[in-house]
């Protein structure tokens, strides 16, 4: 519908899939205080327990997913209530802005912007400045594990206790990993839309999707140095037998890498930091879905904290597909691997 949509000229697939997203408005919760507040002129709706507590809270800083395209503090809003309510947690959902309006790195600035003031102001919301954690889902991952990177080592600011990934997207690199080639068609998340929405991200345009999709964007020299981070090889025998292909590699386009070089900035692909950087970070949680495309991002994520001494938890949902959590009580529909998954987080966030 989108589609038809945009070829009438009626409105574009972007504002299209805003509208079908937004979630609906909840009455209040009899357990919780919430809030629209600023901060640092960023929207944020923060989500407090009414429960008298017997000293100060954990806090989250909420990220949400949709490509860095969609989504609003609406559409996370039950996700949200339910993590405050069962970890007793104040949760800060942040409004980041969004593209292709809003290029890389406006996302980022926002998350980093909004936690900073949060840490700057723990007292003020009753929490502990000793159980602050970052928490999104998909492209709210990828921009999770770049504001705790940028945050690993400030000596002024409290530390991160921990971040929280779930199934995100990490590089841009490569689009023909393992989980790529097994789950190309699967809903929410096709192959190319991943391309297609680093790429809005990116640049506001998704011109040269195919040579990104290809691997043609990146020079030979730097996909040689990246190999240690982003290979198949890196990835457990377990997670190939629902078959790989390698592929012969494609020629570089010097002109495509011009226009994409960014993706190898860690802001941008966290994946590619260096270890001076990963071995700082916090304790970690990350979720991966067997049938989603940025299983693997995970997975290599996961292997290059441990490889760094991070303590990391890993929960693998066998039934999973991308954006499962976002449907968490969606309209009526929820799915029960979803709400595993879910408790999961809480689970973590209790073990704190």
């Amino acid at each position: 519908q989108g589609r038809i949509l945009e070829k009438t000229g009626l409105c574009s697939q972007i504002t299209f899939g805003r509208y079908v997203r937004q979630g609906r408005k909840l009455g209040l919760d009899p357990k919780l205080f919430i809030q629209d507040l600023q901060f640092n002129q960023v929207p944020v709706r923060v989500y407090q327990p009414k429960a008298t507590s017997d000293g100060p809270r954990k806090g989250i800083l909420f990220f949400h997913g949709g490509g860095w395209v969609f989504g609003s503090l609406d559409t996370y809003e039950k996700v949200c209530r339910y993590l405050s309510r069962e970890s007793d947690s104040v949760v800060v959902s942040v409004q980041y802005r969004l593209a292709p309006e809003h290029k890389y790195p406006a996302a980022y600035e926002d998350c980093l912007s909004a936690t900073l003031h949060f840490l700057q102001h723990l007292q003020h919301y009753a929490v502990d400045p000793a159980r602050v954690t970052v928490c999104g889902d998909s492209a709210g991952g990828n921009l999770a594990a770049a504001v705790s990177q940028s945050l690993a080592g400030r000596a002024d600011l409290p530390r991160l206790r921990a971040q929280i990934l779930l199934y995100p997207g990490l590089q841009a690199l490569d689009f023909n990993l393992p989980s790529y080639q097994q789950n190309r068609g699967v809903p929410l998340l096709f192959r190319e839309r991943a391309a297609f929405f680093a790429l809005l991200y990116l640049k506001g345009d998704a011109l040269h999707m195919q040579e990104v999709l290809e691997g043609s964007h990146i020079p030979p020299d730097m996909r040689l140095k990246y190999r240690k981070w982003v290979s198949p090889d890196n990835i457990p025998e377990e997670f190939k037998v629902r078959g790989v292909k390698p592929l012969r590699p494609t020629d570089f386009i010097a002109e495509v890498y011009e226009t994409v070089k960014r993706f190898c900035e860690p802001n941008l692909c966290p994946l590619l930091a260096e270890d001076s950087v990963v071995h700082q970070l916090p304790e970690s949680f990350i979720l991966t879905c067997e049938y989603d495309v940025l299983r693997d991002d995970g997975l290599l994520y996961k292997k290059r904290l441990e490889d760094n001494g991070v303590p990391v938890t890993w929960y693998h949902l066998e039934d999973g597909f991308h954006g499962i959590i976002s449907l968490f009580d969606y309209c009526g529909v929820s799915f029960p691997s979803g709400k595993k998954g879910l408790d999961s987080v809480v689970n973590f966030l209790k073990s704190l």
